[in-house]
């Protein structure tokens, strides 16, 4: 079983930063991608950022520049770095994890808010 518990979220002003962490736990292929998706109310879930095992990265438009996703040094743990924060990047941010194609894992999602 692999569980995903991330941390961070919170409300912040336009221009503001968070951290977002997810550390990840059980049986884990050493070979995967961690990422970071994000829902808005009545919006589809949407990719932010992924990061491989290998440290290639990939950002969405809306967020490249802003948003940088890195890797802890155990490689279980993700981080998203969000700069310059917009009240379009409200909504619920999900960690993800994945390997071999097929197997796939969420986190519980964390809320950021960026409200004046």
């Amino acid at each position: 079983q692999v569980q995903l518990v991330e941390s961070g979220g919170g409300l912040v002003q336009p221009g503001g930063s968070l951290r977002l962490s997810c550390a990840a736990s059980g049986s884990i292929f050493s070979i995967n991608t961690m990422g970071w998706y994000r829902q808005a109310p009545g919006k589809q879930r949407e990719l932010v950022a992924t990061i491989t095992s290998g440290s290639s990265t990939n950002y969405a438009d809306s967020v490249k520049g802003r948003f940088t996703i890195s890797r802890g040094n155990a490689k279980t743990t993700v981080y998203l770095h969000m700069d310059s924060l917009k009240p379009e990047d409200t909504a619920v941010y999900y960690c993800h994890i994945s390997w071999l194609g097929s197997m796939n894992y969420w986190g519980q999602g964390t809320q950021v808010t960026v409200s004046s």
